[in-house]
């Protein structure tokens, strides 16, 4: 049974609906993830504006092609949608499309203050259906425990954390809250259940072994929506977000290793979200510290942070290219 399992994760990436799969969702957000973290280095640390506004615009074009591929193509393709998100290994993906909106939303609504907040519900409604419906599959379906991820924390958590930080831009902070208290009681939840897997189950396929980076995104956005939901004061709750960050980046570091013997493919843009949300966080962390050369340490972490992401998208775009000439 497990190696059925991982023969069916393993092809994720591969298992497209006319040549796009959900996954591939990966790249504007987490080319809008450095956007959100360059914002955050303008408003703390006096960034020039360019670098965001660059990395949000590719975004959303990118986003919006994406989209309307996968919607028009879906819809000669009867079923595609409820087949992707009822996949074992590119289920959870299927909430790429609504969190990206809220990221976007939560950048672009400064310029749209009227109609921010019926965006933002539109696209955190969204998002709330799609993850009620892998939710209701995961505990109702066929799903085998060696099918499980760490790309399981996407929709239900660090969605869930996403949803509230773009609540919070606009101003509905009853609802902001409800969203982090929905986070915390699935990372709790999914959490134990995916930890469980990696730890006492056979080894991820190569194929889906980027998204171990996707530790790092629950407690990184989850430390995001709590400075966006309370302000800019490094507190108790504060401080046990960043101890899990780090701890959780310093096994990135660890399992370096592993990645590196992994073929490159467009799945290694999994790592880029969480790499450019942790960033976030750790900007918004050192201002509200306020440690002697804070500033300094902000500047390398977010240059460290877009040099990595880059080099994927460079990565990228040879092995897009060398993929058509084959």
């Amino acid at each position: 049974m497990p190696d059925a399992v991982g023969g069916r994760i393993a092809r994720v990436g591969r298992r497209v609906p006319r040549g796009l799969g959900l996954n591939l969702f990966a790249i504007p957000l987490g080319l809008s993830g450095l956007g959100a973290a360059w914002a955050a280095a303008g408003t703390l640390l006096g960034a020039p504006d360019w670098p965001a506004q660059v990395l949000f615009a590719v975004a959303t074009v990118i986003w919006a092609v994406f989209s309307v591929i996968y919607i028009t193509l879906g819809a000669f393709s009867r079923g595609t949608f409820r087949a992707d998100l009822t996949h074992p290994g590119s289920g959870p993906f299927a909430s790429y499309i609504p969190v990206v909106g809220i990221v976007l939303a939560t950048h672009y609504g400064q310029y749209i203050p009227a109609a921010a907040p019926s965006i933002m519900a539109a696209f955190v409604a969204a998002l709330g259906i799609v993850a009620a419906q892998l939710f209701a599959h995961w505990i109702i379906g066929d799903l085998h425990i060696d099918s499980l991820h760490p790309g399981y924390f996407l929709p239900v958590v660090a969605g869930a954390f996403i949803a509230s930080i773009g609540l919070s831009s606009v101003g509905a902070h009853e609802a902001a809250i409800a969203a982090f208290g929905v986070g915390v009681f699935f990372w709790l939840v999914v959490g134990t259940i995916v930890t469980g897997r990696l730890m006492t189950r056979s080894q991820l396929p190569d194929a889906v072994k980027p998204t171990l980076a996707v530790l790092l995104a629950p407690p990184a956005t989850g430390g995001i929506a709590w400075f966006a939901a309370t302000g800019s004061q490094a507190g108790a709750v504060e401080y046990a977000f960043a101890g899990v960050v780090v701890i959780m980046l310093l096994v990135q570091f660890i399992l370096v290793p592993e990645y590196s013997r992994i073929p490159f493919s467009l799945a290694f843009w999994a790592f880029t979200f969480p790499i450019a949300s942790a960033t976030n966080f750790a900007i918004r962390f050192f201002a509200a510290s306020s440690f002697d050369g804070w500033m300094a340490v902000s500047w390398v972490v977010l240059g460290l942070a877009s040099a990595v992401i880059v080099a994927i998208a460079a990565a990228s775009i040879r092995f897009v290219v060398r993929q058509r000439r084959a």
